[in-house]
């Protein structure tokens, strides 16, 4: 079998995170490697783009940007549609999720609280409300974005609806995606996967 290896932050959470829940849906082991911050500055030069996470295949090399490597690891296990125009449409979902953290990450940066708490309430109104539906829109009879078949795009809406719902963002309500109830079944429905709960309970 392959030798597969991911590098990332010991964080549970953001596109590493993806990458584990893809891998431990397939089955297959892999080297967990997690890296502190001091470590990644020291190896940033030698990345194929300066970011993590990266995945390592024998026989194949380093693998980077998150959604590549999730299309990869879709591939070769059934995880990511053969249709190309079912395959556009689930890019889309995992492009969005990218659009959405590319949002939310300034605000991260804003020491002042107060100056933190009307982006965010802003971002909260102005943004993710509008995102959610139409994200909403996207699932379909669900309950994943391909029907009955779970994929990598939904483990990319599962990480997006438990980021926001966690409470980790201060001042974007944790409810905030309650009136999607599409989306909200996704999660769910991803979150009770039992590859899934095995790995978030290991």
């Amino acid at each position: 079998m392959t030798t597969l290896k991911v590098t990332y932050f010991d964080f549970t959470g953001s596109r590493g995170e993806e990458v584990r829940l893809a891998l431990a849906l397939t089955g297959q082991s892999f080297d967990d490697h997690r890296i502190t911050r001091d470590a990644f500055a020291a190896m940033k030069p030698d990345l194929p783009y300066g970011a993590l996470p990266v995945l390592e295949v024998e026989g194949h090399g380093i693998f980077a940007q998150t959604n590549a490597i999730l299309r990869l690891i879709g591939r070769m296990h059934g995880l990511y549609p053969e249709d190309p125009f079912a395959a556009a449409r689930h890019d889309a979902v995992m492009d969005a999720v990218e659009d959405l953290r590319h949002r939310i990450s300034p605000t991260m940066r804003i020491s002042d609280p107060a100056a933190r708490a009307t982006a965010r309430q802003q971002l909260a109104r102005d943004y993710l409300t509008p995102w959610g539906q139409f994200i909403e829109r996207q699932i379909g009879d669900g309950p994943f974005i391909g029907g009955a078949t779970i994929g990598v795009a939904d483990l990319k809406l599962f990480m997006a609806d438990r980021w926001i719902s966690s409470g980790a963002l201060d001042d974007i309500p944790v409810d905030l995606f309650d009136d999607c109830p599409r989306l909200k079944a996704l999660a769910t429905g991803v979150g009770a996967h039992p590859a899934i709960q095995a790995w978030l309970a290991s």
